[in-house]
C-alpha cells in the first residue's frame, strides 16, 4: 500500500478537493480517508462524493451526514405509515438530500462511526472522543459532535487537550478552533467552506503520527477556498474562524 491521505471537513467544496488531490500528486495506490462532513453548505456535495467513491476513499461518518441519514430514516417510516411526521430539515440539507442519488445514499449509511488505522497508529473520527473512554463504549453523539468537555472548576476545554491515550486520534468538525495540534489528537478542519482552507495530513507507508507539532506540521498540506460559500454565524459559529 501507497500513502494514506486523511482529509478534513470538505462540505461540498469538490474544486477545493481536486486541487488539494493533485498539490498532493494522490495517486492509485494510495489511501483516502474523510474525517467526515464530505456534503451540506458548500456547492458540490455529489461531485464531492464522487470522488470518494471513485477514489475508494474511506468516509468516517460526521453530523452532517448523520443528519441526513436520519431524516431519510425518518421519510422511510413516514412513508410506510408506521410514524406521523417526518424529521424536520432545513433548506440546506433538504436541497442536497433531494439531489443524492441511490449510490450516494449507500455511501452515506455505511459510513462508520470511526476508522482505525493501526499501522499509522491512529484513529479517525468526525469530532472526538471523551477521554478515558473506551471507544466501544463512546456514545455516537459523542463521536460526531464533542468539541469541549467539562473542566472542574474552569470554563470546558477541548477535548483534545485533555486526550493523552493511544491511539493518536485525526479528527475534524471544529472549524472555529481551525488547525489543532494536541500532544495525542490532530484536528484538520481548517474551515474550507468558509473561506478558510481544506487541509490533508499525508502519511508514508507505516509512517506513525509524530507527538512533535513541528514535526506534524510537516505532513499538513492545504489548499485555499477559492471564495467563501457559507458564512461561519450562519452555520452557528460563536467565534472568528481561524484559519492558521
Amino acid at each position: 500500500m501507497g500513502r494514506t491521505v486523511i482529509v478534513g471537513d470538505v462540505h461540498g467544496c469538490r474544486v477545493e478537493l481536486e486541487k488539494l488531490l493533485d498539490r498532493i500528486d494522490f495517486a492509485s495506490g494510495d489511501r483516502l480517508v474523510f474525517v467526515g462532513d464530505l456534503v451540506a453548505r458548500g456547492p458540490d456535495s455529489r461531485g464531492v462524493l464522487d470522488i470518494a467513491r471513485r477514489t475508494g476513499a474511506v468516509i468516517v461518518r460526521g453530523n452532517h451526514e448523520e443528519k441526513l441519514i436520519a431524516w431519510r430514516a425518518a421519510r422511510n417510516t413516514w412513508m410506510r405509515g408506521k410514524a406521523s411526521a417526518k424529521e424536520p430539515l432545513g433548506r440546506t440539507h433538504r436541497d442536497v438530500a433531494h439531489s443524492l442519488r441511490p449510490v450516494d445514499w449507500t455511501l452515506l449509511e455505511t459510513s462508520p462511526l470511526y476508522f482505525d488505522l493501526p499501522e499509522h497508529g491512529a484513529r479517525v473520527v468526525h469530532a472526538g472522543v471523551l477521554p478515558n473512554v473506551a471507544i466501544e463504549h463512546q456514545m455516537p453523539s459523542v463521536l460526531l459532535n464533542v468539541r469541549v468537555i467539562k473542566n472542574s472548576g474552569g470554563p470546558p476545554i477541548l477535548w483534545g487537550a485533555r486526550y493523552n491515550g493511544s491511539p493518536h486520534v485525526v479528527f475534524g468538525h471544529n472549524a472555529t478552533q481551525g488547525l489543532q495540534l494536541h500532544k495525542c489528537a490532530t484536528g484538520l478542519d481548517t474551515g474550507c467552506v468558509y473561506g478558510g482552507r481544506l487541509t490533508a495530513m499525508v502519511l508514508a507507508e507505516g509512517q506513525k503520527i509524530p507527538r512533535s507539532f513541528e514535526a506534524r506540521r510537516q505532513l499538513l498540506v492545504s489548499q485555499a477556498a477559492a471564495r467563501i460559500y457559507c458564512d461561519h454565524g450562519d452555520a452557528g459559529g460563536r467565534r472568528r474562524l481561524r484559519v492558521a
